[in-house]
């Protein structure tokens, strides 16, 4: 698929009143406090592993503090919205009350979670459904009135793997952003952040397809999130793991980024800082 830039890399988010410009590309750092996520279940359990990994990754100059109470990873299970708003809560709370300037968003596909998570002082919402799994995920944006992170998924995280299938992966994405952007759009929702979705039912060859076509996303004329850290399409083709895989990852975010990544998800913020940096460099060249 040929695309070219045709529209504008300027991107603003309304956040908290106050307006963030993405002019340059953005880092979200990943904090899972889930037992099971693929890579790092376990490790920010308490608080003080919470605190020292979010002081860690602000240092390390992470824009977003990304948190997640329900794992993801093909095949885990639902663990319900009250399992997930009792844990993700505290946890934010305390958060914000040591790190009062940091920009949370809350990783989540129940509209009540999202909606305890803004009354409890987050910033986004990152929905890897788009507002498929939750219908009243929309009109409760449209309420709190926050950015919100449309993902494109191919099925609950314990069926997605299944034998993923589409006509054109790149369109086939395109289109369903397209018209979950207009659903939003309707109901006054207009700071959008948009995620293909890499690893979240489609296969090795699809993930690669919309890495290499990233570009035309642009057309949604939005922040374009990519998130591929240490995932199963970088370490299962060098036949490593998700622990040796940060090298992997680097590349390919560079790869995104050259291809119109605006936020890059990650696990490893300084790694994916000096990603920037060497990219800013180039572009300025």
């Amino acid at each position: 698929m040929h695309t070219t830039t045709l529209f504008p890399k300027s991107k603003t988010l309304n956040i908290g009143g106050n307006i963030f410009t993405i002019e340059t590309p953005k880092v979200m750092g990943i904090l899972n406090i889930t037992e099971d996520s693929f890579y790092d279940g376990g490790k920010y359990t308490s608080d003080k592993q919470q605190l020292l990994q979010v002081e860690k990754m602000l240092k390390q100059g992470a824009d977003f503090i990304d948190i997640g109470a329900q794992s993801t990873r093909p095949g885990s299970k639902e663990m319900g919205i009250k399992h997930e708003i009792d844990t993700i809560i505290p946890t934010l709370e305390t958060i914000r009350n040591n790190f009062p300037n940091a920009i949370i968003s809350i990783d989540t596909w129940h509209s009540e979670v999202a909606k305890a998570a803004y009354n409890s002082g987050a910033h986004i919402i990152n929905d890897i459904s788009g507002g498929v799994f939750d219908k009243n995920m929309f009109n409760t944006i449209s309420e709190i009135n926050i950015p919100y992170i449309i993902m494109h998924t191919g099925g609950r995280p314990d069926v997605m793997q299944e034998n993923p299938h589409y006509n054109d992966v790149v369109k086939d994405v395109l289109f369903f952003m397209s018209q979950q952007r207009a659903e939003l759009n309707l109901l006054g929702v207009n700071d959008i952040i948009y995620d293909p979705g890499f690893g979240f039912g489609k296969t090795q060859e699809h993930n690669y397809e919309l890495l290499n076509n990233l570009k035309t996303f642009e057309f949604l004329e939005g922040p374009i999130l990519v998130g591929i850290s240490r995932k199963s399409m970088l370490y299962k083709p060098l036949e490593i793991t998700a622990d040796s895989a940060l090298n992997a990852t680097t590349a390919a975010n560079m790869i995104a980024l050259q291809n119109g990544a605006d936020i890059i998800r990650v696990h490893d913020v300084k790694e994916a800082k000096e990603a920037i940096n060497i990219y800013n460099l180039l572009k300025k060249a």
